[in-house]
């Protein structure tokens, strides 16, 4: 074992693109949008105005499948200047539905390394998005027993991940985070003094990208597979 995990007693994992499929029906569904604006304008404007009207719209939607449609439906009324067929919206209702039907599909090696680490740690999810929607991919990913707490959080920086922390009663050295994201997963932790492990997805919403600066001097490690968080902690 790392030394600097000697002291580790909860390990928290993000879940979507840590545990299963996410961010690729996104991308799926960015494209079908598209499509269905073309009359309106071409592709990549498409892309830049709705990616816009979500960042607007985070502080009052927050994040997941429902907060997305609702900003797809909200940037076709303006891209088609309030002219967006009913039939249009109906389609970008259905788009969601998809979405939010989509089978769970983990990524390789979760549920060995979960069942692992769940004999000697006490693990967490700690996720962000729609309550309704996170818990219903949990209960069919079949992971809900190796978890010990699950939270669904608003926001993932450090005030968010303080107050877990907290109500955890364990102290930042204690906690391990694994994760995609640079920006939810890993930094807010390294900033509070606990500890991170980097899982690259193929693809991250540009929300989440970080730039080098972002992440010059912070301590974390970055591995290939799910499957090296066991490495490194035995």
């Amino acid at each position: 074992m790392i030394k600097e995990y000697e002291n580790i007693k909860v390990i928290g994992f993000d879940a979507d693109d840590t545990l299963w499929v996410n961010e690729t029906y996104f991308r799926e569904a960015e494209e079908a949008f598209g499509a269905l604006l073309s009359d309106y304008e071409t592709p990549n404007k498409i892309d830049q105005e709705l990616f816009k009207m979500e960042i607007s719209n985070l502080s009052i939607y927050g994040y997941g499948v429902k907060a997305f449609v609702l900003s797809m439906v909200q940037s076709a009324l303006e891209l088609s200047n309030y002219d967006v067929p009913n039939k249009t919206i109906e389609a970008i209702l259905d788009i969601g539905k998809n979405m939010l039907n989509k089978p769970v599909e983990l990524l390789d090696g979760v549920e060995d390394v979960l069942e692992v680490l769940s004999k000697k740690y006490r693990l967490i999810l700690a996720t962000k998005g729609d309550l309704l929607d996170q818990e219903r991919k949990l209960e069919k990913s079949g992971l809900t027993s190796y978890f010990h707490h699950i939270e669904v959080l608003s926001d993932k920086k450090e005030v968010n991940y303080s107050k877990l922390l907290n109500h955890l009663d364990i102290k930042p050295s204690e906690f391990l985070m694994v994760g995609n994201s640079l920006k939810s997963d890993v930094l807010p932790l390294v900033n509070i003094g606990a500890h991170a492990i980097h899982v690259p997805f193929h693809t991250t919403w540009a929300h989440e990208q970080v730039t080098e600066k972002d992440t010059n001097g912070k301590v974390y490690k970055t591995i290939n597979s799910l499957r090296d968080v066991i490495k490194l902690l035995s």
